[in-house]
């Protein structure tokens, strides 16, 4: 196993160059120049001009790229232009309530969704699982900030259970740093364990149609144990990839809803450099982004082996 975690490392390699790249090229390529926004709309082209060799967007491209490349490799991911601060710096002040959300978010969605489809797929086609996923296509449908616009109105602005937007850091105490993140994470955490239910009710109806299961129900054993410790052991490693998917696609698709509730994170951080042509700091959120789901995706194979002894890396 030593041998299939080094080469899934190493062939993270290639992967981050790749997106480094595609990062770099497409955020220079698109339309906009931070000099001109930093300089103002009343400036003078000389002005433009000599802002831009400050900040080294004269030169051509690929000089641009290999000397960020270099800097790069020293583990540096620049300085960004607006915020005069490093990029490193500037991603960890926003990380934590992104990291936080994401978290209750998932966690919402496993706690939801996995029983959820269990439940149905112990049911299935009755008045119950009909039931279930109904609301399960329901969830789907519905887009997590509408759902947040909702909660907002309910539970924020008519019942005042909850605050309606900000973010309390996790050093003022847990359930206030709850509280704030409460309804942003039930907005995206419901979604999602509507997707969570329905795999893991194909999952387990696959699996409950086995014949180890029939035998087991055959020996006499009861309908909890053949479920619960033999069926959704063999049907929970495509609920595992989900999850893991979740996990990685939430950190990076939480920017609508940052915004909605007003959450410092790296949303909200990414949409402003977007807005501001701040390239260091795309780059380097994106770079964030495809680590992230790299290693999501190396854990998550990591997690079959201990679900699924029969599961072996070469």
């Amino acid at each position: 196993m030593k041998i299939y975690v080094l080469r899934r490392v190493l062939a993270v390699i290639p992967v981050m160059l790749v997106v480094a790249t595609v990062a770099f090229v497409l955020i220079h390529l698109a339309p906009g120049d931070p000099a001109s926004v930093i300089a103002g709309p009343y400036a003078a082209a000389d002005d433009v001009a000599k802002l831009r060799h400050q900040l080294g967007l004269d030169e051509p491209l690929p000089v641009q790229l290999v000397r960020w490349y270099g800097r790069l490799l020293r583990g540096d991911l620049g300085d960004s232009i607006f915020l005069r601060r490093p990029v490193t710096e500037a991603i960890l002040d926003r990380l934590e309530p992104t990291l936080l959300l994401t978290t209750w978010a998932t966690l919402i969605a496993v706690l939801i969704g996995v029983p959820t489809g269990i439940v149905s797929a112990r049911h299935h086609n009755s008045a119950v699982d009909q039931s279930l996923m109904g609301l399960a296509l329901l969830g789907l449908s519905i887009p997590n900030f509408l759902l947040g616009l909702l909660m907002i109105l309910v539970f924020g602005v008519w019942l005042g259970w909850l605050p309606v937007a900000g973010y309390v850091p996790l050093d003022s105490g847990l359930w206030p740093n709850l509280r704030s993140l409460l309804m942003p994470s039930l907005a995206l955490g419901l979604v999602q364990s509507a997707l969570i239910a329905r795999i893991t009710r194909s999952s387990m109806l696959d699996v409950l149609r086995e014949q180890f299961v029939l035998t087991g129900r055959a020996k006499g054993l009861s309908e909890r144990v053949v479920v619960y410790k033999h069926a959704l052991k063999n049907a929970i490693i495509p609920t595992l990839t989900v999850i893991g998917i979740t996990f990685a696609l939430l950190i990076g698709g939480a920017v609508v809803i940052e915004t909605v509730f007003n959450i410092p994170g790296l949303g909200r951080l990414i949409i402003s450099a977007v807005l501001r042509r701040d390239y260091p700091v795309v780059q380097g959120v994106v770079l964030l982004i495809a680590i992230t789901y790299t290693a999501v995706n190396l854990l998550v194979d990591l997690a079959y082996l201990a679900v699924d002894p029969r599961v072996r890396y070469q």
